[in-house]
């Protein structure tokens, strides 16, 4: 399919995998609701030449017709606003990766470029399973693909048990760094008297700082196992970034603007205070 006539999507989703931040998008192809997904931003976090991967996928006899274009905005590592990206089907994803030989990449690259081959398609169906079946009530009851979709919410409940052993991997990260902090409890608050009158320049409308990003992180971490000692049926954690992206219009924490940052550390500290009552 000719990447012209970029379509708009219905709706867009970046998920955080590993390190990076991978979108995706809902898009209407000739009446059916499709998840697709940006190459060339995958190309860039594994450090493939974006032009021979393109290349590549207008040889191929199937990848070659399945390419579409679509306007994604705020694509990683290609800079802000709307542009027209070359999309694949979530579907024929894997097709396109495991076309990229490991053995014939640099040291440097394999360990990410094996990752992405072996989790990246389930943890981006995983994500955008239940925005793409919000989008109509009735899509699963009427769709003629509805059992490759109950298939797909079979994988999406596997994806979300890794989903969750990645967010303790976080949590037991997040706890050594808070003995480091305890341990230089006064070197931080040096550093963040010397911050303030920086932070006072910084624009409302940017994003903010590593520091405030910790700062989110950590109340992050704090309502999440205070909800998982609650309820352990459920992933808490990304409940909370949920209602954060909902509440606030981001797609990930570090987004988050300077005129936001003290709104979401009252909603998080309010939401704790709740869940200890």
């Amino acid at each position: 399919m000719s990447e012209s006539n970029a379509l708009e999507p219905l709706e867009q989703r970046t998920v955080v995998f590993y390190d990076d931040e991978i979108t995706a998008v809902l898009v209407d192809v000739d009446g059916r609701q499709s998840i697709y997904v940006p190459i060339r931003p995958i190309c860039e976090q594994l450090g493939l030449a974006w032009s021979s991967q393109l290349q590549r996928l207008r040889r191929d006899p199937i990848l070659g017709e399945e390419i579409l274009g679509v306007f994604v905005t705020n694509t990683p590592g290609i800079g802000g606003g709307t542009q027209e990206m070359i999309c694949l089907p979530l579907d024929f994803l894997n097709g396109w990766l495991f076309g990229v030989s490991a053995n014939r990449v640099r040291d440097d690259i394999r360990p990410a470029l094996l990752r992405y081959q072996r989790e990246c398609y389930r943890v981006l169906a995983a994500a955008f399973t239940n925005t793409a079946t919000s989008v109509t009530d009735d899509w699963m009851a009427t769709s003629p693909e509805s059992r490759a979709a109950l298939l797909q919410i079979r994988e999406m409940g596997q994806a979300i048990m890794q989903m969750a052993e990645e967010q303790l991997r976080i949590v037991q990260r997040l706890d050594k760094a808070a003995i480091v902090v305890g341990q230089h409890g006064h070197r931080i608050s040096s550093l963040e008297q010397r911050l303030a009158p920086l932070e006072r320049q910084i624009s409302p409308h940017e994003a903010i700082t590593d520091e405030q990003a910790s700062d989110i992180a950590q109340k992050v971490k704090a309502v999440g196992m205070m909800l998982t000692e609650e309820d352990s049926s459920r992933n808490q954690f990304q409940a909370i970034f949920s209602e954060l992206h909902r509440r606030f219009r981001v797609t990930s924490y570090k987004n988050i603007r300077q005129n936001q940052y003290q709104a979401v550390l009252d909603f998080l500290d309010e939401w704790l205070a709740a869940a200890n009552k």
